[in-house]
């Protein structure tokens, strides 16, 4: 019904030039669920909600008011009081902006092969936009919102007058204006919550931890190498560096000796990552050669276990242990999201390979 409806909302769009016609315009839209762990997809289900608005509209008043649906009858009239609900309204368009801002970096977050710069770059941008937004964003979200009601014809609340809660007793709710309502408990309360979670996430120590890994970074020649701030780097591990004139003496000469040396060996030029120079330092044997730099390193690497990585090893977890393998082993659970998770390496080996390998493990009775 909703294809329908927007299919037509086009063409009448197109006829009155309200829009344009072209390769990749006007693309249909669904209301796919959000995944619990993919922030994105929250942003992409908010966003068109509000680009089908008016289809929902539609769609729910034609359940509504037709007696063939009559198990849904109830769910679209009361769905559809909500949803012509000037505070329905106003939040969808504040999650929308919330959602807009904190976008990249959710992107930014999920890329495994990520720069950490970048990615505090993002953390940085993030929290100015809606410190940006809480300050001075006030007046034109709320011309935002009463613009989108006017065009659907939601009724704009007066912001002197007192809030009426919808559906719930007065009693629960203190005697407060339209517009503390809505810009103070609403508005500026949930971006100050954004604000916390994100300090709280990327506090100053982290974010500076951060920062030191990734002057190790070998991409462009070495070119995020900090020689003080992996040094202090090595302060923020006081058990690997003891804090004395000697440790941090002999790791900047071996800093100094490990940039220039890399730098001149070819084998060191095309590397794309930290895990990527640990295993080049590991074949020409100068991890041996620079063993406090390895250190680091190592560090370093042991760090993306905190990361969304992590998060989708779990979540893989729900198609390798389901209902019908439920009694597995933890070995064999290991065995199994190994080959789960890193399933495009082993699509290239071949089947014959496995039925050899698998046939030499022991003696059996017969070929495979």
């Amino acid at each position: 019904m909703i294809r329908e409806i927007q299919s037509q909302h086009i063409l009448q769009a197109l006829e009155l030039g309200e829009i344009e016609s072209g390769q990749g315009l006007n693309q249909e839209h669904g209301l796919g669920r959000p995944g619990d762990t993919r922030w994105g997809s929250h942003y992409k289900t908010v966003s068109n909600v509000t680009a089908l608005y008016a289809t929902i509209v539609k769609v729910l008043e034609k359940i509504g008011s037709n007696k063939i649906y009559k198990d849904d009858r109830v769910k679209a009239i009361t769905v559809m009081s909500t949803f012509e609900s000037f505070e329905f309204v106003f939040m969808i368009h504040l999650m929308s902006e919330i959602f807009g801002i904190t976008d990249k970096l959710c992107q930014a977050l999920q890329k495994g092969d990520q720069d950490i710069v970048n990615a505090m770059t993002y953390v940085k941008l993030t929290k100015e936009g809606l410190q940006q937004m809480r300050d001075h964003g006030w007046e034109d979200f709320l011309h935002l919102v009463v613009c989108f009601c006017v065009k659907h014809d939601v009724e704009v609340p007066t912001m002197d007058d007192m809030y009426v809660p919808r559906g719930r007793s007065r009693r629960f709710f203190a005697k407060v204006s339209n517009l503390h309502r809505f810009r103070v408990e609403m508005f500026i309360s949930v971006i100050d919550l954004q604000l916390q979670e994100l300090n709280s996430r990327f506090d100053e120590e982290n974010t500076e931890l951060l920062i030191c890994v990734s002057c190790l970074n070998p991409i462009n020649s070495f070119a995020a190498f900090d020689m003080q701030k992996l040094l202090r780097l090595a302060e923020l591990y006081p058990k690997e560096f003891p804090t004395n004139d000697m440790t941090m003496t002999a790791l900047r000469h071996e800093l100094q000796f490990y940039i220039n040396d890399v730098r001149q060996d070819a084998r060191f030029g095309d590397l794309k990552g930290i895990h990527e120079l640990s295993m080049m330092l590991v074949e020409t044997n100068k991890h041996t050669t620079y063993n406090l730099v390895y250190l680091l390193i190592r560090l370093a690497l042991i760090l993306p276990v905190a990361t969304a990585s992590v998060e989708r090893v779990f979540s893989s977890m729900t198609y390798v242990k389901n209902k019908l393998r439920n009694s597995m082993g933890d070995q064999l659970l290991n065995d199994n999201l190994v080959t789960f998770l890193e399933r495009d390496l082993f699509s290239r080996v071949s089947d014959d390979d496995v039925l050899e390998r698998f046939q030499s493990m022991k003696t059996r009775r017969m070929l495979l």
